[in-house]
């Protein structure tokens, strides 16, 4: 079972610079995540928080509700949540970081991760198609 968890302002896609993020909303989405995961044999289970506590809950919690793996956009967080690095490292579970636009071909801030060290991989760049690439990651193994 594989949880993919997207956080703050990921509920505003389609909304939100359609330019960077396309208009597909959450919805289409999740919508898509669950189809994948199907197709890879896997349930998948999807939520989003603006909120870093929530996130780091379902985080430190994910492998006691029989997760295997978290696929993760931590949106903003990315860049400077100490806490959210701290709550991947401190579990078992492989985590993939995924981000909709390349955040390395946009303002020099964004360039810096604080979590991707401690995830198992990193993705960037490929749209929505980088939620799936994710999904085989965690099903395909170390």
């Amino acid at each position: 079972m594989i949880l993919v968890l997207n956080g703050p302002n990921l509920n505003r896609l389609g909304l939100r610079e359609p330019g960077v993020y396309g208009s597909q909303t959450l919805e289409d989405l999740e919508r898509l995540c669950e189809t994948w995961g199907a197709e890879l044999g896997v349930p998948v289970t999807c939520r989003q928080s603006n909120y870093e506590g929530q996130l780091l809950e379902w985080i430190q919690d994910a492998g006691e509700h029989g997760f295997s793996g978290i696929v993760l956009n931590p949106g903003a967080l990315t860049h400077y949540s100490y806490a959210l690095r701290d709550a991947i490292s401190g579990q078992a579970l492989p985590v993939v970081e995924v981000h909709i636009s390349n955040v390395d071909a946009r303002e020099e801030f964004r360039h810096r991760s604080v979590t991707a060290a401690v995830c198992k991989g990193k993705i960037s760049g490929l749209g929505f198609l980088g939620y799936r690439l994710a999904m085989e990651a965690l099903v395909e193994g170390p």
